[in-house]
């Protein structure tokens, strides 16, 4: 390695660690060492305490065993090699640290991805300077995901595996459909409209509440935009996942109410010791309160954080085991 080159990568690699040159010619000095003990068994034992002299500057070496000058003839190339090698891992790992930051400070934001692999339940995406990780569990159910397929993915959190730090995404997760909406809706964008809450089905269905600090904008008719085109650009790219746009409320019964929407509720009582809701409706909106296999009640829960209690609800129940009995016979 030339004296310039040496000492330039020296330096550029303690600059960009944010460390000293000192600290690299110490990593650079370790691998020596391990190096001279695998190529040399018969010169040293493991027991033996051994020392590396480096020059800075044109990164010559010598090794050094109780005192005495141990280097064999040829081994200046074995060390630069060596010194080579750490130089170019300590970059890659440099590298790789301003990527990770750099995607943890976009965690919980949406970007564009191109989908590298698709096998064994796991999506692996190009992110364009690194990859990330779809778990199945992160995925929406109903998507069929293709090699080379666009898409856009949550940044959702950076995880420590054996493999080092990983970058797991999402499409299934409810800030994902939040973060949608901040991209499709200016007004939540600004602030005027805000998301309260999400209860989400991945692939089916998802509730969210909107509020708006200026009683002149209408924070549902901003979520829904003008003829349906801003919710239905949302539900395209979710692959037709159904949508329902509440308005929150800080009066609770107004706010369940409203959660279990499009079904009309007549009364709402309230036990705040359990935090249970007690909700009544006509009986021709009970199938609609309750939604298909109970969906509809239970994203309302979710989204209000209280249990929800529908009277008549026994009887619509028993009738879909019934017919989902009889589907089976």
């Amino acid at each position: 390695m030339a004296i310039t080159e040496f000492s330039a990568a020296l330096n550029q690699v303690a600059t960009e660690r944010g460390i000293s040159p000192e600290q690299v010619l110490f990593s650079i000095k370790q691998a020596i060492i391990a190096a001279f003990r695998k190529d040399n068994p018969g010169v040293v034992t493991e027991d033996d305490e051994l020392t590396i002299e480096m020059n800075p500057n044109d990164g010559s070496v010598k090794v050094i065993k109780d005192g005495k000058d141990v280097t064999p003839a040829g081994f200046g190339r074995i060390a630069t090699q060596t010194a080579k090698q750490v130089i170019l891992q300590k970059v890659r790992e440099t590298e790789k640290e301003v990527i990770i930051e750099e995607y943890k400070a976009k965690i919980g934001s949406i970007v564009n991805a191109v989908i590298f692999r698709a096998d064994s339940g796991l999506v692996i995406v190009d992110l364009g300077k690194t990859q990330g990780i779809m778990p199945p569990h992160e995925q929406i159910p109903t998507e069929n995901y293709r090699l080379n397929q666009r898409i856009k993915v949550l940044i959702k959190e950076i995880q420590t595996t054996p493999r080092g730090e990983e970058i797991i995404v999402s499409r299934a997760d409810p800030n994902f459909v939040k973060e949608l909406f901040s991209i499709e809706v200016p007004e939540i964008n600004s602030g005027v409209v805000k998301i309260e809450s999400v209860a989400r089905e991945a692939g089916s269905r998802t509730k969210i509440a909107v509020s708006s600090s200026d009683a002149h904008i209408d924070p549902v008719g901003s979520c829904v935009g003008q003829k349906g085109v801003r919710v239905q650009t949302i539900i395209k790219e979710l692959g037709s996942e159904k949508i329902d746009i509440v308005t929150f409320s800080a009066d609770t019964e107004k706010y369940i109410a409203q959660s279990l929407s499009p079904a009309t509720v007549t009364m709402v009582v309230l036990d705040e010791k359990t935090k249970t809701a007690t909700i009544s409706v006509p009986e021709d909106q009970l199938s609609l309160a309750i939604g298909k296999e109970g969906q509809n009640v239970r994203l309302a829960a979710k989204l209000t954080g209280w249990k929800i209690d529908i009277k008549g609800s026994e009887k619509i129940i028993a009738n879909e085991d019934a017919i989902e009995k009889n589907e089976k016979k």
